[in-house]
């Protein structure tokens, strides 16, 4: 028996062992792979920088060295970083190893202000005289969009490119809820905030369809004039092949319709850059990918004085791993105040808004730093509710003319469950020791009074917003009231009424920003600081796995389960836009 025993406490304790040392040999690789994804690379003479278009653009990507590898055997969507993208396009201009860029176009999924920031990116890299040719088996819109720049415009011959126009579908909820028997109660402030729509009606309001119809056709005027004035063509013509389904037309319509250049085949394309940077069909291409692109030396020259990017996109406390912490959020912008070698701050907003007392939280260390030192917005695909709440403080607003911006308005939504409940058979009692110790709560509808008290405290958060707009923008309370209302407009649109100052993208932003502070010579440094991959790998194993895996599984419908989830983890008062818009 005491045999048996030791055997059994020697393998125990041989099993522990072994786990632990296979789990440090497994960080050891781990990080080995890190470190190595991290390294300066070094670029090959002749080398040409290769540009996959394929999977979604997001703000800022994650350091991931396994990402890649993984994608290749999973249904997950390649996420690829705009700031990675921008910095990797601005390298390979100044670097004369790189003699063009190749774009892989495919299925490219991103929002139209992030889609038009590559696209001048890649208009600003033509001006160093190097090539850039476009191919791909199937374009969609936005990869072609952001194609249409290139000098040439390849077509696989039995390929396609999807060019159809901008459209916007709302999912409807409330058939559902009625028949769970659930009523969700509704407290806003402004005809066009439709974002309790889907829950409270089956259609688009006409404010909503009207607010929709108006920004869809400001962004798809910004496309068709970029595209035709890259492909000379008029703005007749591409709405007129539209207006045909030229996606679903042979190959050879594209070419007639000038959407590209030729028709070829990979190999061919392949040996049309090897020509053109005078190299033998025989000879290897030297073609660098992103990843390897954004890790080259950079010809920015080290400089005490220090331009600060500060980061701030997805919703405002609405919960999820890819949101804004105010509370994190505050701290960052804090820290970046405090530091006397930043002279000027770049707030980099891509949020479609959220919690309002999240939002005012931001606003006031915004304000706190405009007092200090200069403080421009730049905004991405969408600065909107929240977003624009948060932009108002400072000195100067620059966005995209596809941006979403405005929606100044708030709400509250309340479900009242009690339908449901009675269906299910069960039911609720209380002892309270005031008249409002309950509200609000999903037991039962409020009352009247309960309603004109959760309306008095919205209509104050409306107040106080309008206010900081108008002090933000130099304009009268009632100036702001005439163009808020909940009302979504697009960058161009922004600019006519005053709620923007200038059309450009974050480079344009940092320019104009070191030119108010009087600066020469500068570093920009990115805000929050990003942790490695290893540091995210120790500190949560499991951070995000159930959401990449819903990624992977519901592709392009994901936005619809974020939007029932951001909606289920709302808290207090809400200066959130309805839209998620994307360009496929």
């Amino acid at each position: 028996m005491k045999s048996f025993l030791k055997i059994v406490l020697a393998t125990f304790v041989a099993i522990i062992l072994a786990t632990v040392f296979f789990f440090f040999i497994s960080l050891g690789i781990i990080g080995g792979i890190a470190a190595s994804s991290s390294e300066e690379t070094t670029i090959k003479p002749n080398s040409v920088f290769s540009i996959d278009l394929n999977g979604q653009i997001i703000e800022r990507s994650e350091d991931n060295p396994f990402a890649s590898l993984l994608g290749e055997y999973s249904n997950q969507v390649q996420e690829i970083g705009l700031n990675d993208l921008l910095s990797a396009i601005h390298k390979a201009k100044s670097n004369d190893n790189i003699k063009g860029i190749y774009i892989e176009a495919g299925a490219l999924m991103a929002s139209p202000a992030s889609i038009r920031e590559v696209r001048q990116a890649l208009s600003d890299f033509k001006t160093s005289g190097k090539f850039i040719y476009s191919y791909g088996s199937t374009y969609s819109q936005g990869a072609y969009y952001i194609a249409s720049v290139a000098d040439k415009v390849f077509l696989s011959p039995q390929g396609m490119v999807n060019w159809h126009g901008v459209a916007v579908q709302e999912a409807f909820y409330k058939g559902t809820l009625d028949k769970l028997g659930v009523e969700m109660q509704v407290i806003r402030v402004g005809t066009y905030k439709s974002a309790v729509e889907p829950y409270i009606t089956t259609k688009m309001s006409d404010a909503n369809r009207e607010q929709i119809t108006a920004f869809t056709g400001s962004i798809w005027k910004t496309t068709v004039n970029d595209v035709a004035a890259s492909r000379k063509l008029t703005a007749e013509q591409l709405n007129q092949l539209a207006d045909q389904g030229i996606a679903f037309k042979p190959a050879e319509e594209s070419v007639k319709g000038h959407l590209v250049d030729s028709l070829l085949y990979d190999d061919g394309i392949q040996n049309y850059i090897k020509k053109k940077i005078g190299i033998k069909e025989d000879d290897d291409l030297s073609l660098v990918k992103l990843d390897a692109m954004k890790n080259a030396a950079s010809d920015e020259k080290v400089s005490a004085n220090k331009i600060a990017v500060v980061y701030a996109y997805g919703g405002i406390d609405t919960g999820g791993s890819d949101g804004i912490s105010s509370k994190e959020l505050v701290k960052t912008l804090a820290k970046v105040r405090k530091d006397d070698k930043i002279k000027a701050v770049i707030f980099r907003v891509n949020s479609p808004g959220g919690s309002a007392l999240g939002s005012e939280l931001i606003w006031r260390e915004v304000s706190l730093i405009k007092g200090k030192k200069p403080i421009y917005v730049s905004m991405g695909d969408y600065a909107a509710s929240g977003g624009y709440y948060i932009s108002t403080p400072a000195d100067m607003i620059i966005a995209q003319p596809n941006t979403l911006t405005g929606s100044i308005g708030v709400f509250g939504l309340i479900p009242n469950v009690n339908g449901l409940t009675k269906k299910i058979g069960v039911s609720f009692d209380e002892v309270k020791t005031n008249k409002f110790s309950t509200l609000p709560s999903i037991q039962q509808g409020m009352s009247a009074e309960e309603k004109d008290l959760m309306q008095a405290y919205v209509n104050h958060t409306y107040e106080v917003f309008v206010d900081h707009c108008a002090k933000g923008r130099k304009m009268s309370p009632e100036s702001i009231k005439k163009i808020a209302e909940g009302r979504v407009w697009t960058g161009e649109q922004a600019k006519q009424i005053g709620l923007v100052d200038a059309l450009g993208n974050l480079n344009d932003a940092i320019t104009l920003i070191a030119k108010k502070a009087h600066l020469d010579k500068y570093n920009v440094v990115e805000y929050p600081k990003q942790k490695t991959f290893l540091e995210k790998f120790m500190s949560s194993l499991d951070a995000k796995v159930e959401e990449r895996v819903q990624k992977a599984q519901l592709g392009e419908y994901y936005p619809y389960l974020k939007q029932i989830r951001e909606v289920s983890s709302l808290q207090g008062i809400q200066a959130l836009m309805p839209f998620y818009l994307t360009v496929k």
